[in-house]
């Protein structure tokens, strides 16, 4: 006989999975709007983020939708893709008719890392593909301290290549 070993923190991971997948699956559903054989679906866009290099890219596919029905906010981080496909439903009164394809007003909010320059962000709209090129925050560099030995007048500097670290006084350690 076989010991496993016991992980709540997996079981929870499982719990929540599976919580998820059901929420997704009951609002994607198509739903009657009240008019006979239409429905109505949930839109929310797919999204791609790709990691390269030196930037972030995220694709969305849009289609319908022009460069003047999208809005990207930027703002403490936090990107957000906002917009409005409209319907392009006709009363009609006789026949039978079916409508699959959803319409409606979508956000989708994506939280990014520190440091991200909100002026160097790149948007461009094409053939109802958005594709955002985010460019990776700088990563900080470590500063040096001088530390001065003793009471001896011969200090051992550690120098930096930033030109404001080096005029600083020396640390006296004891």
């Amino acid at each position: 006989m076989a010991l496993i070993r016991w992980e709540p923190v997996a079981e929870l991971n499982t719990i929540q999975n599976e919580m998820n997948r059901l929420f997704n699956n009951f609002f994607d559903q198509p739903a009657q709007n009240g008019r006979g054989n239409g429905t109505t679906r949930r839109w929310l866009p797919a999204m791609d983020l790709v990691e390269i290099a030196d930037h972030y890219v995220l694709r969305a596919d849009l289609p319908g939708l022009s460069d003047e029905d999208v809005t990207i906010q930027l703002e403490d981080n936090v990107l957000t893709i906002s917009g409005e496909r409209k319907t392009e439903h006709r009363d009609q009164q006789e026949g039978y008719y079916r409508l699959e394809r959803a319409f409606g007003s979508f956000t989708r909010s994506l939280t990014l890392p520190d440091g991200v320059d909100p002026d160097s962000v790149q948007a461009r709209f094409d053939r109802g593909v958005l594709e955002i090129r985010i460019p990776k925050p700088e990563q900080k560099k470590p500063k040096t301290v001088q530390i001065s030995v003793g009471t001896h007048p011969d200090t051992k500097t550690i120098e930096s290549d930033e030109p404001q670290a080096n005029t600083r006084d020396p640390v006296a350690v004891a």
